[in-house]
């Protein structure tokens, strides 16, 4: 792309008013964003929806040294730009109407046929939800998912480490330019981060972090993967507004269900009532939902030792070599756990290489 056409789109992504759908549509009637900013009075009142105001912004002459300006960081800086008509811009996100002209990032992130899963939820998260978030991505671990959340407190952070405990990409969605991290106390996450996955922003970079920036930041964490996980949730809160952007695009989203009277279960059971959400309780409920292809994602692996098994894995495992195969309810019976439970530790089983699946919902070990 050359540079004065660049100048152009960042100008244009700045512009107040204007907006990223609208933006879409004047590059897309004038051909580029140098077509744009060249055209006369006349040629930019044929553009229906906009209004002379706005438009009147694209006269500005200083928006053009603030896009100098953020040139200059980018290039000093090595941030990565994408533009939503290049092959490098995220194809999830790019199929979004409000999706950015152009996202910035840093790190190393590869997002090409992966799966991804947005996490998020309360800051306020609880030891309960604490357990079930780090067990849910353990579980997932071995299919490589991409985790992406918000580097909030609370349930952001707990999923972006989790990740990085099990050598997972995580993808960090921010409110404000790549000049800075926020909250501050999350900075010594940043490298790792960085090493494993990355960070995206549509802001430029002095952009500074303010509240109305949380709207914008969660249609990225939204749109860039196939599902949504609302960990848990009040009645109120901005993971509820990242789930109906989610639910908005079309896009999958779950909810970990809780006891009615607890404050951060009540907004997670609000969206299974609504239908805004499928109720989860394990990874293979993910699986199921999404339609994973277990076999595809783990590869051609090779059935392990079985001697690694412990506990309820290997109770299951050995109650299965017992029977020779199984119905999960007949199974269920046998070692004395519910289905829900069961299917986690079946699913865990069949990526470790040890069953694997029968038609009619029956398991035979390997």
């Amino acid at each position: 792309m050359q540079e004065q056409e660049f100048l152009n789109l960042l100008m244009l992504q700045n512009l107040s008013g204007i907006g990223h759908i609208n933006a879409k549509k004047l590059l897309q009637h004038f051909g580029s964003a140098t077509n744009l900013f060249q055209a006369n009075t006349r040629q930019l009142s044929e553009i229906d929806g906009i209004g002379k105001k706005r438009l009147q912004s694209l006269k500005n002459s200083a928006f053009l040294k603030e896009a100098e300006k953020e040139l200059e960081f980018i290039q000093k800086n090595n941030i990565d730009v994408h533009y939503y008509q290049d092959e490098n811009y995220p194809s999830r996100l790019k199929q979004c109407i409000d999706s950015p002209i152009l996202l910035f990032s840093r790190g190393n992130i590869n997002l090409k046929n992966k799966p991804i899963l947005s996490i998020v939820g309360t800051r306020q998260i609880t030891s309960h939800g604490i357990a079930v978030c780090e067990q849910l991505i353990s579980d997932l671990a071995p299919l490589k998912p991409v985790i992406v959340s918000g580097l909030a407190y609370g349930t952001d952070i707990v999923a972006h480490k989790a990740a990085l405990d099990h050598n997972l990409q995580t993808i960090a969605c921010l409110a404000h330019g790549l000049d800075q991290i926020y909250p501050k106390v999350h900075q010594k996450y940043a490298a790792a981060i960085e090493n494993n996955g990355g960070f995206f922003t549509d802001f430029c970079s002095d952009a500074t972090f303010d509240r109305k920036n949380f709207l914008s930041r969660n249609r990225i964490v939204a749109g860039l993967s196939e599902a949504t996980i609302v960990i848990e949730s009040a009645e109120k809160g901005g993971s509820l507004v990242t789930a109906d952007i989610a639910h908005s695009y079309d896009r999958e989203v779950f909810a970990i269900p809780g006891r009615p009277q607890d404050k951060f279960s009540k907004g997670c059971n609000m969206l299974i009532k609504q239908q805004k959400a499928q109720m989860i309780t394990s990874a293979a409920d993910v699986v199921y939902f999404l339609n994973w292809d277990i076999e595809t994602k783990k590869g051609n692996k090779q059935t392990q030792l079985f001697v690694n098994l412990q506990g309820e894995e290997k109770l299951v495992f050995e109650k299965l070599k017992e029977i020779g195969k199984a119905e999960i309810d007949t199974l269920s019976l046998a070692c004395n756990l519910p289905t829900y439970k069961l299917a986690s530790i079946l699913m865990n089983l069949e990526l470790s290489g040890c069953v694997r699946p029968l038609p009619g919902k029956q398991f035979e070990i390997i």
